[in-house]
Parts: structure tokens; sequence; C-alpha cells
């Protein structure tokens, strides 16, 4: 029975985890809803060209990613 419980939190953990697009690799990114490996590369390419993000806002910046993507995935992201 405690191990189904630990098994379980471990999973909500992981499912409910926002994704720090300042830390995150390109794997972790593709998690994010409209995020693939092409927009996921954009996102490390302009963090390492602009010192990362400031504000989740930002990601509008990205090639790619207009305000209905990032409706989509802005509470699942996280910057610090």
């Amino acid at each position: 029975m405690i191990k189904l419980l630990l098994i379980f939190l471990f999973i909500t953990t992981v499912l409910f985890s926002a994704v720090n697009v300042n830390r995150a690799n390109s794997a972790q990114l593709q998690t994010l809803n409209g995020i693939g490996p092409t927009k996921a590369e954009e996102i490390i390419r302009y963090r390492k060209s602009h010192g990362g993000f400031k504000t989740v806002d930002e990601l509008v910046n990205v090639k790619g990613i207009g305000p209905k993507t990032l409706l989509k995935m802005k509470s699942q992201v996280a910057i610090r």
C-alpha cells in the first residue's frame, strides 16, 4: 500500500511540476503543450543569446511561439 502511494505521489509531482524554461533541455521543453523539437531548440537558442527569460511572457519573442501557443503552455512554465 505504501509503495502504491509513493508511486502515485511521484507521478503526480512529475505531471504537475512546471518546466523551468531557463534550465530545461529539449526533451523537457517538448513536454509543454504546443512545443515540439523545433520550437524547443528555438527556446534554447533564444535563452542562450539573451541570457535567459525574465518573464514567462517573454516566450512570445521566440520564433514560432505566438500568443496562442503561450496561452496553451503558460501554466506549465516556470522561470526560476
